[in-house]
């Protein structure tokens, strides 16, 4: 079993920053890719970030691209997603999410944490 648990949620005026992190512990997750998926009250979970395992590709939800970061870290078993730029419209619940690359970009996930809060205030 996995246990993936998000931290770096918190309230940030428009503009702002923040960092999410994600950490995982268990068994060894091997070479499985990340992702971020949010969810605002009364919308459905949207994708927002993907890594592949190398770290070496990245993806984006258009709306994310050019302010978000994600990056890896493999020895650590963590990814951070660096947000800049932050707009009220990014209010949401973030959760990070481990599996196949191909099924993360379709919302299917084999692990996915808790979440953390992230709320943009303008």
């Amino acid at each position: 079993q996995v246990q993936l648990v998000e931290s770096g949620g918190g309230l940030v005026q428009a503009g702002g920053s923040l960092r999410l992190s994600c950490a995982a512990s268990g068994r060894t997750l091997g070479k499985n890719a990340w992702a971020w998926f949010r969810q605002a009250p009364g919308k459905d979970r949207e994708f927002v970030a993907a890594i592949n395992w190398s770290g070496t590709s990245t993806e984006y939800e258009d709306s994310v691209k050019g302010r978000f970061t994600l990056s890896r870290d493999n020895a650590k078993n963590a990814v951070y997603l660096q947000m800049n730029s932050l707009k009220p419209e990014d209010t949401a619940i973030y959760y990070c999410a481990v599996g196949d690359l191909t099924f993360l970009r379709r919302g299917s996930y084999d692990y996915r944490g808790l979440g953390t809060q992230v709320t943009v205030s303008s």
